[in-house]
């Protein structure tokens, strides 16, 4: 958890940590996430970078008028492209050889 230019209150980096933690139920070989918040003049903004073994890192970014909403808004775009990431691994996978015959 980092915050660049801003102070994030305890809650809202408790909140984030627990449903970042959450992700790790659509890509069990996660091996760590980093949270940047960042506060501009008028917008919050949340970058979320989960990195796992034999994939490059994934990274999604929320903004809004409040730390609570970029976070659930960056959880929600990085869920799905996680989900969508260990989709495209599953259907990768080689077909199940079926009974061939040979030579007839």
């Amino acid at each position: 958890m980092t915050a660049r230019h801003c102070d994030v209150s305890e809650d809202v980096l408790e909140r984030a940590r627990e449903q970042v933690e959450s992700l790790s139920k659509f890509n069990p070989r996660a091996t760590s996430a980093e949270v940047v918040f960042e506060e501009e003049k008028v917008s919050r903004k949340v970058e979320v970078i989960v990195r796992a073994d034999g994939s490059p890192p994934v990274v999604a970014h929320g903004e809004a008028h409040e730390f609570r909403a970029a976070v659930d808004q960056v959880v929600d775009r990085i869920g799905r492209m996680l989900r969508e990431q260990r989709k495209q691994e599953r259907e990768h996978k080689a077909p199940p050889l079926q009974d061939r015959v040979v030579g007839d």
